[in-house]
């Protein structure tokens, strides 16, 4: 909802007499305070589908462990090589650093989120619009509200905190009745989650095999392949036929063709430039079990729940705690013991209280 102010401000200007209609892919609380706000009697209409996602977007999901996204990241974008493609980071931190590593090591990419000034914002937006670069990497909010056309492919980097966040994502792609492509990495703590998500769009994502170094590589040869042929093809090859006579005259054939393609594949220390990045790790998502205790400390972080361990019993908000009866307890800087019979209590501090009006002892 990044733009909710400028929607608050035509509305405003509004004439009082008019017909208001809002549509929106999920119903979120901010959405409806603005209907209850500036509309009268507002009715929800909604329209029960058999899934949330469009079923021409192909939705894949890789069990990935954190430190290895990025790496998929590249054969992935090495492997499909998107016309235009877009890359989801749950943090600013995230975004900023995913598209620093690409840039580096020559993809087209620009990142986007909510620190970026206006200015900036439409610069970004106005290539990726114009094909001057072909990979968006973004974070949700500052994705949202964004009218692009073209997307071929969405990269799920980190999973979205909010399951609407994944709905809006992936459909970047498959618009206008063309056919695209959502791939999700899922850090292997957070299958719970995606199987939250899978159960609300009511549809099972395609768990894919992690592609190898040697699949990207023989994905790009297939590529290069295909342009050399062209060229052949449409005879583009005059400029350089000369320089082509010449190098055949010293070398083997096939061994300066090969040195041709590998300059224009670039890749020489590709693996090793992508295995050198180190990105900061982001925290996983969890999702708390419906049968855990309220307060429990399990899956998803420490509650303020039971801890059991070294013959004590912690419980409660305080975190007060009792041993055995008649173990020893210290209580500020004074040593009192538990007696069997005798009808005495102790206080945290250490100061004695006794029942039935007995008198204090010195």
């Amino acid at each position: 909802m990044g733009f909710l102010e400028d929607i608050e401000t035509i509305l405003s200007a509004c004439p009082e007499q008019r017909q208001t209609m809002m549509f929106s892919a999920t119903m979120r609380d901010e959405i409806k305070a603005i209907a209850n706000k500036f509309m009268q009697d507002p009715q929800l209409v909604k329209v029960k589908a058999q899934e949330l996602t469009v079923p021409a977007i192909e939705q894949q999901y890789f069990e990935v462990p954190e430190q290895e996204k990025f790496k998929l990241l590249c054969r992935l974008l090495d492997i499909h090589n998107p016309e235009l493609a877009m890359v989801f980071g749950r943090t600013k931190r995230r975004v900023d650093e995913v598209t620093e590593a690409l840039q580096k090591l020559g993809y087209q990419a620009e990142g986007l989120h909510g620190d970026l000034t206006q200015r900036h914002r439409d610069m970004v937006m106005n290539k990726f619009r114009n094909g001057q670069i072909r990979i968006l990497v973004a974070t949700d909010v500052a994705a949202r509200g964004l009218d692009i056309t073209g997307v071929t492919h969405v990269f799920n980097f980190d999973l979205p905190q909010e399951i609407d966040s994944y709905v809006h994502r992936i459909g970047r792609t498959g618009r206008a009745g063309k056919e695209g492509l959502a791939l999700t990495f899922v850090e292997p703590r957070e299958l719970a989650h995606l199987k939250l998500i899978e159960k609300t769009i009511q549809r099972k994502l395609v768990k894919t095999k992690l592609p190898s170094a040697q699949d990207s590589r023989q994905k790009k040869q297939d590529v290069l392949y295909g342009k050399v042929a062209s060229a052949v093809k449409a005879g583009n090859v005059l400029n350089y036929q000369e320089l082509a006579n010449d190098l055949i005259q010293e070398y083997d054939a096939v061994d300066v063709l090969a040195a041709i393609l590998e300059l224009m594949a670039g890749d020489g220390d590709h693996e090793t430039e992508v295995a050198e990045v180190h990105l900061t790790a982001e925290r996983p998502i969890f999702v708390k079990r419906a049968n855990d205790r309220k307060g429990s400390r399990g899956r998803g972080g420490y509650g303020k729940g039971n801890y059991h361990g070294d013959n004590r019993s912690r419980s409660g908000k305080d975190g007060r705690y009792q041993k055995d009866a008649n173990k020893k307890k210290n209580y500020g800087n004074k040593d009192y013991s538990n007696k069997a019979g005798k009808n005495r209590t102790y206080t945290r501090d250490g100061k004695k209280s006794y029942k039935n009006n007995k008198k204090s002892a010195e």
